[in-house]
């Protein structure tokens, strides 16, 4: 229908912007899926976001090495990844109600330290300081190499059966030798590690860091896992589903705006996409019974 009645949508220089805008969506979504194959979920990783943009953008503001940042960052998504890991994995606490217990931690507590304050980011930084169309193809590139390396690593390593197999049965995993506690302790420690991942490519495409950044982050990445085929009930899904999942997602929004609906349509899209995968996998899940 967009080929149809808006031609426009499907622009190289505007795609490609769309596509470097969406980089950072996909290193989370790739988190998110780990993290609900695994059967659990973080609702906290739009706070942890902004933390991790903030610290890094702090850093690059005082002329630190984008390489330095992009470590300040990771390690504070790992510190965020790993109190979450912890209290889900060693307490057995819900992981609903902790990460939504560190969503509001995080976010307040930055809210806090910044008062809203805009970071302003030295030249050089944004796009890595290459020219724009460059630094746009570099992101789109980091992301997908990310998605390739960790689809590998779940298909064809050991961790990735690990993950699978604690996500369809714990139990049974548990009697197999896995220790499920380790696993899903790592998965959130690996799911904050790729947050501080990208936070960087977000920070990379502003010459200003919002510490307000990541709000609705975490609704677009679950959305975008479940509409890529990866079982809210856990231990089923692939990484590439995910992708196709994020792609129609990002097109959401702009495609409403070209045929003349309302943007915020998008949010309600999302939900419906959410709830919908839910009552689709109970249904799955009843009948294999």
């Amino acid at each position: 229908m967009l080929a149809v009645f808006a031609p426009n949508f499907f622009e190289p220089q505007p795609l490609l912007s769309r596509l470097a805008s969406a980089a950072p969506k996909l290193v989370l979504a790739c988190g998110v899926a780990l993290v609900i194959i695994v059967r659990q979920i973080d609702i906290s990783i739009g706070s942890l976001f902004a933390v991790c943009g903030t610290t890094a953008g702090l850093a690059a503001a005082a002329h630190w090495p984008l390489p330095m940042a992009l470590l300040l960052s990771v390690g504070a998504g790992i510190l965020g990844g790993s109190i979450n890991g912890l209290l889900v994995a060693k307490l057995r606490l819900p992981s609903i109600v902790v990460t939504l217990a560190t969503m509001v931690t995080l976010r307040e507590g930055l809210r806090l330290k910044q008062q809203g304050v805009f970071i302003n980011l030295p030249e050089g930084t944004q796009w890595f300081g290459l020219p724009m169309i460059l630094g746009q193809f570099t992101l789109c590139g980091i992301a997908i190499g990310l998605l390739l390396i960790m689809a590998i690593l779940l298909k064809h390593f050991s961790a990735g059966r690990f993950i699978y197999a604690v996500g369809s049965d714990e139990e049974a995993a548990r009697l197999a030798g896995i220790r499920p506690r380790l696993v899903t302790f790592l998965v959130f420690v690996t799911m904050g590690a790729l947050t501080g991942i990208a936070a960087l490519l977000n920070l990379v495409q502003s010459p200003q860091v919002d510490p307000n950044s990541g709000r609705g982050l975490e609704l677009e990445a679950i959305a975008a896992v479940v509409v890529g085929g990866v079982a809210v009930s856990g231990g089923r899904g692939r990484l590439w589903g995910v992708f196709l999942g994020l792609l129609l997602l990002v097109c959401t929004s702009p495609a409403l705006t070209y045929i003349g609906v309302k943007p915020y349509w998008e949010k309600v899209i999302q939900g419906a996409v959410i709830l919908l995968a839910v009552v689709a996998d109970g249904l799955r899940t009843k009948k294999s019974k």
